[in-house]
């Protein structure tokens, strides 16, 4: 098969890297606007693979035109770039009847690539947003549990986050993923499941502590994207259903101080003769201050409480949860051996795995394709297991 990424970035170059050394890719076209970023990336996927499979052009991701005319020719492209580009991107796919599929995270960008659902059925072409770590692992092992349970349950809690191994004051935190996708976790709302019924919340709101063994004390709080489409596919036969963000207390405490000075506003003020949006002002510091290079750990803790009160989703709140208890859990590390963060390998790894399902024809759906649906989930934890990422699962 024939794989295109596009954005050579931290998420893109890992894309590639596992494409790249499964026997079943042919080639991999590592596309981005800044070319000398991609021959670069995709010289060292070609050394440590040690093959020639990954070639790199020149792509401006907003010219959808040309951006159509390199997907013809791939079996599947993976979006790579910021989300604000994915829907131009799958308008290209459809033209070029190539299947795609991005990392997501923005909540209205995700319902205008869904809404080419039946353009692009007809032209044999699926579209799969949202197929990272979570949105897009959690998703899809999150649909598992549900289903594992009867196809209802009281509640279906995932927490995911990725973390610095050792936080240094005063931030206690590093950049792992794009900051306009980080930033904009904070400021949209987040869309859940309350009493079986989809309601939306405040970005960093809600916060509970969260304990896991071997690691400090963690909190979980709202934040916009992570649960996509999980609240339309699950509401009626799912009470309650969220996505929390894990993070130090101290970088939570200083997000919500920061959010309150208005400094995530996209409304622009007035500094001397100049107007700027604060926010575009975080985005810069966001990426000096926050830019570590140290180890990291990404940590997913789903949970899907069994329903026992019988058809419907009544008595579904109050701390009354008393069916069992099915969950995944993982902790992935950075890894030094290719030098790739653990948030590369649980984010780009499970995007390719799909964009790899949907080029193989082991996804069949074509269409709109939703992760906790249309994703085969123990072909996936296979997949999953052979890059050396664990993800135990209990029922308790």
């Amino acid at each position: 098969m024939k794989l295109l990424v596009i954005g050579s970035g931290m998420m893109g170059s890992a894309a590639a890297f596992d494409m790249a050394r499964t026997a079943r890719v042919d080639s991999v076209t590592l596309a981005d606007s800044d070319s000398k970023r991609a021959r670069k990336v995709a010289a060292r996927v070609n050394r440590i693979t040690g093959d020639k499979k990954v070639r790199a052009v020149a792509l401006d991701a907003s010219d959808g035109k040309a951006a159509a005319k390199l997907m013809r020719g791939h079996d599947a492209a993976l979006s790579a770039v910021p989300y604000f580009l994915n829907f131009g991107l799958a308008k290209a796919a459809v033209e070029a009847r190539c299947h795609f599929a991005d990392l997501g995270g923005n909540n209205t960008v995700v319902r205008q690539e869904l809404a080419l659902a039946n353009k692009a059925e007809k032209c044999g072409v699926a579209i799969a947003p949202d197929c990272g770590l979570s949105p897009g692992m959690a998703s899809i092992l999150g649909g598992e549990l549900v289903r594992r349970l009867g196809g209802r349950a009281d509640a279906l809690k995932l927490y995911v986050g990725g973390l610095p191994e050792a936080p240094m004051p005063p931030f206690h935190y590093q950049l792992v993923f794009s900051v306009e996708g980080l930033i904009n976790e904070y400021v949209e709302p987040a869309r859940i499941l309350r009493q079986g019924k989809l309601v939306t919340v405040e970005a960093l709101t809600e916060p509970e502590d969260f304990h896991l063994p071997g690691f400090s004390p963690l909190v979980a709080f709202q934040t916009s994207g992570g649960t996509s489409t999980l609240p339309e596919t699950f509401a009626g036969r799912v009470g309650e259903c969220f996505e929390k963000t894990l993070r130090y207390p101290g970088h939570y405490d200083l997000l919500c101080e920061l959010k309150e000075l208005g400094l995530f506003s996209s409304e622009k003020i007035k500094v001397g003769n100049t107007e700027i949006a604060p926010r575009a002002v975080m985005s810069k510091l966001f990426e000096g201050k926050f830019a570590s290079k140290g180890p990291d750990v990404c940590i997913m803790r789903l949970e899907a409480h069994e329903s026992v009160h019988g058809p419907g989703v009544r008595g579904l709140l109050g701390g009354r949860l008393k069916g069992r208890v099915a969950s995944f859990t993982m902790v992935d590390h950075y890894d030094a051996k290719t030098d790739m963060s653990a948030m590369m390998r649980t984010t780009a790894f499970p995007a390719s795995i799909v964009v790899q399902m949907l080029a193989s024809g082991a996804i069949g759906k074509r269409g709109a394709v939703l992760q906790e649906r249309d994703v085969p989930a123990d072909l996936f934890l296979e997949e999953m297991m052979q890059r050396g990422i664990k993800i135990d699962y209990a029922l308790e």
